[in-house]
């Protein structure tokens, strides 16, 4: 028995070696991107609900853009507090804000691809690029940088959403992580040609590519997913890239306590469950890899059986792997995150397991 246990455990290694050696190098090797700024005309869209504070620090960002030729396009969300009040402060502080109202919707009643809808319609521009109410771009770039992607064919970009760090935070050092590690995953895809999702802190596409899988409607009923969802249905081979340089990256604030990373967590699992066949296939293959190199790791170990091939095989593992995202992490600016990667990679796989459980009991909470 332990004999079979031990040729699953090198199918398993040979397995990450797939993921980490063959897919996810694709972009932790990729050669640093090349930005030919393209001055295309765009809509940069910023849907918010209860975000007083948020869009008071962060839209004065955006309109301050080194970009020729950009709207900014202002969704309030049937907002209780200020956060109305203040989108109408900008739309006269700025020309370029243009600013949409929501009204709450008994058939779309807190429904955030209801709202985005009616601001890509409201979008003057044919480019779209998009971003949440909580995030900031970390230059003055960021549209250019986003928008040097866009070619004839290329018409979806996927960008990269970091996390602010959090000085002596172990959780933030997770979330960091997680993020890295969910970065590499869907940029490496995209350049194998299966994009399967993007994040709304940082994406941009054309308004044909919304029209022509009738927006969000084959997944308006869920509640999540007006980035990843719609990533998952309108991108494929020809259609989508990635843009990764430094300038381009946006940036929001992380959870602080564990409870709220969780509930954050359940609505992302919960919304890859709508995934295509393919995807969900290939991201629970990966997560099984990983779950079952610890527990076999342990189980052999424990028996001491062929413990000098065993030990050898997880050294060889954690060298190619700390290699891949070491790399991957250094190209998000986030390398520090690789100093806890045993540990941290741990956590996740069973916080991941505990996610699986809590939602096969319960339905998550989706936009506010």
């Amino acid at each position: 028995m332990l004999t079979i246990l031990l040729y699953i455990f090198i199918g398993i290694i040979a397995l990450q070696i797939f993921y980490y050696l063959i897919v996810f190098s694709k972009f932790a090797f990729a050669k640093p991107q090349k930005i030919t700024p393209k001055r295309i005309p765009v809509s940069v869209i910023v849907c918010a609900k209860n975000e007083a504070e948020n869009v008071t620090k962060f839209i004065p960002l955006l309109a301050e853009q080194n970009y020729p030729d950009y709207e900014i396009v202002l969704i309030d969300d049937a907002s209780s507090d200020d956060t109305l009040e203040i989108f109408e402060a900008f739309e006269k502080q700025y020309s370029n804000v243009r600013l949409v109202k929501v009204q709450n919707n008994e058939a779309f009643w807190g429904n955030k691809k209801f709202a985005l809808t009616l601001g890509i319609k409201a979008a003057k521009k044919e480019y779209l690029l998009f971003t949440d109410a909580d995030c900031y771009p970390t230059s003055k770039d960021w549209i250019m940088n986003m928008t040097s992607q866009f070619t004839l064919h290329k018409t979806i970009i996927l960008g990269y959403g970091a996390y602010e760090k959090i000085k002596g935070s172990f959780l933030n050092k997770i979330i960091r992580f997680e993020t890295v590690l969910t970065a590499v995953q869907y940029f490496s895809w995209a350049k194998m040609g299966r994009p399967y999702m993007g994040v709304g802190r940082n994406l941009a596409y054309k308004r044909e590519e919304f029209f022509k899988v009738n927006g969000f409607m084959d997944h308006m009923k869920i509640r999540s997913g007006d980035d990843d969802l719609f990533i998952n249905q309108a991108s494929n081979s020809k259609n989508t890239t990635i843009c990764y340089a430094p300038e381009s990256f946006t940036v929001s604030a992380p959870k602080t306590t564990y409870s709220e990373w969780f509930k954050q967590k359940r609505r992302h699992v919960s919304t890859a469950s709508f995934y295509k066949g393919f995807d969900k296939f290939q991201l629970g293959l990966f997560y099984f890899s990983q779950l079952f190199f610890f527990l076999l790791a342990i189980i052999l170990l424990a028996f001491q059986f062929q413990w000098m091939i065993v030990c050898g095989l997880i050294v060889f593992r954690y060298i190619f792997t700390w290699i891949t995202l070491g790399y991957a992490s250094g190209r998000l600016k986030e390398k520090d995150v690789m100093y806890w990667f045993p540990i941290i990679e741990l956590i996740l796989i069973f916080t991941q397991l505990n996610v699986y459980f809590t939602n096969s009991i319960s339905k998550p909470v989706h936009w506010k």
